[in-house]
């Protein structure tokens, strides 16, 4: 018998090998598959600006970075002793003025220059809800979307809707202002399934819809758009609450795990599936917390994965194994 249904994958023109540069923008889901590539040693830069959950917040903190903006005391506002930005996410906040736009100017020019030098960019929109501010927020341009609500009053925001029209003026100006910044990427769009449930069950499955239709009639408009169905995983695969976390909203692990074993073998080479398998047991041995670490049989386990990262990294020069290396010889003769 059959327990889920499992479909084909088709994989993108330009498969994801260690030598690229990948930024990652988006929902919470982007972190869970950001993680993932970092685990494995893979160059990325992960959501510069904070979670982003729509399409405007996305393709604004991508013109920012294009543009190499920088950000003033004029850009914040100040909330429950914190001085924010309506275009980040909290943990760009700072104490003082000077405090958050170091963090936000720091990362924006970072992922200016990462983002000049990226080969691929994957791009999960998590919902076509916004909230826009009203005349009552601090600091408000009036009907300007908000990235992050910063727990302000609820009279400071107003919810809409996006159309599918606006998705897509948005994301086709973004499209075309990233592949001439960058003309090598190669755009992976994925629709984050992560339910949106505070907006309703209706109200979320209407936003999803937007985004699903508005992304493909780009995929199939542009080369070098791809499409991976992270959404699609989940809800018509897994299709089963034993893959949600306990608020039946946010896939768990074994769910974050499926898609990405899925995104493993639909957009990675043979040889770079090679290579993340020969990665894993080293990773598991720095992770390892033995409870006499001074034992010759401990010692001779970290001997011997210390010399497989030393091999790696004479074999893979491009991917760094420093600190892995540092850490191991650090637990010989302890």
């Amino acid at each position: 018998m059959k327990f889920h249904y499992e479909f084909d994958i088709q994989p993108p023109e330009k498969l994801i090998h260690h030598q690229q540069k990948l930024m990652l923008m988006g929902s919470c889901f982007t972190e869970n598959i950001g993680e993932k590539l970092s685990r494995y040693k893979f160059t990325v830069l992960e959501n510069p600006n904070g979670i982003l959950f729509n399409p405007v917040s996305v393709s604004e903190a991508i013109t920012q970075y294009i543009e190499e903006k920088v950000f003033t005391s004029a850009d914040l506002f100040l909330l429950n002793e914190s001085w924010h930005s309506w275009k980040h996410h909290s943990r760009y906040s700072g104490i003082t003025p000077e405090d958050a736009l170091q963090k936000i100017n720091q990362s924006t020019a970072q992922a200016h220059q990462f983002l000049k030098n990226a080969d691929q960019i994957m791009i999960t929109l998590g919902s076509a809800w916004v909230y826009t501010l009203t005349e009552k927020a601090a600091n408000a341009k009036k009907t300007a979307v908000a990235a992050n609500n910063h727990k302000a009053p609820a009279d400071w925001f107003a919810k809409k809707l996006l159309t599918i029209e606006e998705v897509l003026s948005m994301l086709d100006h973004m499209i075309h202002r990233l592949f001439h910044f960058n003309p090598k990427l190669q755009i992976i769009f994925t629709i984050s399934p992560v339910r949106h449930l505070r907006e309703g069950v209706i109200e979320n499955n209407k936003s999803k819809a937007v985004l699903i239709q508005a992304v493909h009639h780009l995929v199939e408009k542009f080369d070098r758009l791809y499409y991976f169905p992270a959404y699609e995983l989940v809800i018509d695969d897994l299709r089963d609450y034993r893959f949600y976390a306990e608020d039946l909203v946010h896939p768990n692990y074994h769910a974050t795990q499926y898609v990405w074993e899925k995104l493993v073998n639909a957009c990675m080479s043979e040889e770079t599936q090679a290579v993340l398998k020969e990665i894993e047991p080293i990773r598991l041995a720095v992770q390892h917390k033995p409870f006499n670490p001074s034992t010759q049989q401990h010692q001779q386990f970290v001997q011997t994965y210390l010399h497989k990262a030393i091999q790696m990294e004479k074999q893979y020069p491009y991917i760094s194994w420093k600190e892995e290396i540092a850490y191991l010889a650090s637990c010989l003769h302890k």
